[in-house]
């Protein structure tokens, strides 16, 4: 299996969001409404679509960031699964909140949680500062849960379900990541510098 499958995502978001902007009426096809509980696909192609250009960069940054991180550690399998899992569990929820929901939020957010319970002591630049992801993980979840009472276009139930979710799905795969030697991940700081600042603002 292709260890860069976290990559190849990014790649097929950024292709999805050039036919966004080529076809209009593509997004509005395949977007996250009510019509999703009859046209169930939209669970699932909601994920790869994305309102700007911002926002995709930014989920993008995040989904190699820390997709990369995860299928390094858990193999190109069982990160997928996590990716698809969470992300659709997120929208299945969100679509009870939100009129409209697009992007790969929900599916990050599952990947942090699984990293979280995995590897809960791997170091992240967060908030200004170096800290384990488990404790970056509860900051970023208290900013969600506040966030859910502030009007805005962030879809903060989509992130506080992948989270939750992808702390389920960690727990089952925790035990069967490599070993530490194998599994080590090095992460340049100016990485999660420019990730904290663009995509958790």
């Amino acid at each position: 299996m292709n260890k860069f499958s976290s990559l190849w995502l990014c790649a097929v978001c950024a292709l999805v969001y050039a036919i966004q902007t080529i076809f209009p009426g593509f997004t509005d096809a395949l977007v996250l409404n009510q019509s999703s509980f009859i046209e169930v696909w939209r669970f699932a192609t909601s994920i790869f679509l994305h309102g700007s250009l911002v926002h995709l960069i930014s989920n993008l940054f995040a989904l190699a960031l820390f997709g990369f991180m995860l299928e390094q550690l858990i193999g190109t399998r069982k990160f997928l699964l996590i990716f698809f899992s969470t992300g659709i569990i997120a929208n299945l929820i969100a679509v009870n909140f939100y009129q409209n929901s697009l992007g790969a939020s929900g599916a990050i957010f599952g990947v942090i949680g699984a990293l979280i319970i995995v590897r809960p002591t791997l170091t992240v630049w967060a908030f200004g500062m170096p800290m384990p992801i488990f404790i970056a993980g509860i900051l970023w979840a208290i900013a969600d849960a506040i966030g859910l009472f502030v009007p805005s276009d962030v879809a903060n139930v989509a992130h506080l379900t992948g989270l939750f979710a992808g702390l389920i799905f960690g727990l089952f795969f925790r035990d069967w990541t490599r070993k530490p030697k194998e599994g080590k991940v090095h992460i340049p700081e100016n990485y999660m510098r420019r990730w904290e600042s663009v995509y958790m603002r």
